[in-house]
């Protein structure tokens, strides 16, 4: 059940042990599920719970749960997997501890991520309580995740292909008197039936004043004559995300929705320009900012406008490179980044977002939506 060719993992893993033994790091301890999934193809939401992917110059060993045993026999290139015990007062870094022992680490150096959903603080107290000296490399596997293959890409191409879908299914019934749970409905239907995936975080949408919300909030309305609707949903193919944002206006358009719609577009083009191989991330900020803050709406934007997508687990689709103010990381071909420029006006009570996917090529940003930028109106 493999999503990639084996000697695809093997590189995944060359280019891990190559920056280990760069930082002279005997093995690393892989806590971050994307990274456990980008190295070995293990796929599975059990990080919910105590889990490690070890992994040294010389192989990999997976400590987990019972319940996850045949889920990494299924998913995954591991052939050593142990469990620990579900018991009280169970302590699974003792577990880790044996098996790095086995393994002829004991007391070796060993890099650990501890910046993820994958390791809760009770647990990453207990590491460090268990491992003195663990070398904090939380920052090596997302940097190696950040430039895709061209077999990821693929992938990616068809998440964008999905997310255009589901938003043209929806499209259609979004109209005065319809109901957000029908218009999510449709949106995150479509996504299943074209074969995609549960994306990393929920879908957002909002109308009335809640079109001014940044995140999925729960409960439903019925769209007004004259509303609003922000939408930031995602195309989803095997855990690859290529996300979108919307305000969909219902009825007549504000003055303000239509001059808040030109400046989003002027800067996602501008941020679009800004987005290529050898310039820092901040520079791509800097053309949002300076867009959106002649236009005279500096105080409704945000202090970032996007950041890196890839393969991704729950609560979150977001890599952690984010384009804001003087962020350093270098841009190359293969990075695939979600621009968004979101406007939400207080004063007014009016909203407007507009957002895409595009990957990075040796000529610039290749956006993967083929959706319009037009002002959407119902």
């Amino acid at each position: 059940m493999l999503h990639f060719a084996p000697e695809e993992y093997a590189a995944r893993r060359a280019r891990l042990r190559a920056e280990m033994a760069a930082r002279g790091l005997d093995a690393m301890l892989l806590f971050a599920p994307e990274s456990q999934y980008w190295a070995t193809g293990y796929d599975t939401f059990g990080y919910c719970f105590f889990q490690c992917l070890v992994i040294d110059h010389e192989g990999e060993a997976l400590l987990t749960r019972s319940a996850d045993l045949r889920q990494a026999r299924l998913t995954s290139t591991v052939e050593d997997v142990r469990i620990w015990k579900d018991a009280a007062g169970a302590d699974p870094t003792a577990d880790l501890a044996d098996l790095l022992a086995a393994r002829g680490l004991a007391g070796k150096r060993l890099g650990i991520e501890t910046d993820t959903h994958g390791l809760t603080a009770r647990w990453g107290a207990a590491m460090a309580a268990r491992f003195p000296g663990l070398v904090e490399a939380s920052d090596i596997a997302p940097r190696l995740r950040l430039t895709q293959s061209s077999a990821e890409i693929a992938m990616t191409r068809r998440a964008a292909e999905i997310g255009d879908a589901c938003y043209l299914k929806a499209l259609p019934l979004i109209r005065p008197g319809a109901d957000e749970a029908a218009i999510l409905a449709a949106m995150q239907g479509e996504v299943f039936a074209l074969g995609g995936d549960y994306a990393g975080n929920e879908f957002i949408i909002g109308s009335g004043e809640g079109a001014l919300l940044c995140r999925y909030f729960a409960g439903r309305r019925l769209l007004d004559e004259r509303d609003q609707l922000t939408l930031e949903w995602a195309g989803v193919w095997r855990h690859y995300h290529a996300a979108l944002m919307r305000t969909v206006i219902v009825g007549d358009p504000r003055p303000e929705h239509r001059s808040m719609h030109g400046a989003a577009e002027e800067a996602l083009l501008a941020c679009e320009a800004a987005l290529r191989p050898g310039r820092a991330m901040g520079e791509v900020f800097a053309a949002h900012a300076g867009a959106l803050d002649r236009a005279g709406f500096g105080a409704a934007r945000l202090n970032a406008c996007g950041y890196a997508l890839a393969a991704r687990f729950s609560p979150s689709w977001m890599e952690p490179f984010m384009f804001y103010e003087n962020a350093e990381t270098e841009m190359a071909p293969g990075m695939v980044f979600f621009l968004h420029m979101i406007l939400m006006d207080s004063r007014t009570g009016a909203a407007m977002t507009l957002g895409r996917t595009s990957l990075v090529t040796e000529a610039g940003a290749e956006p993967l939506s083929a959706l319009p930028l037009d002002l959407p109106l119902r």
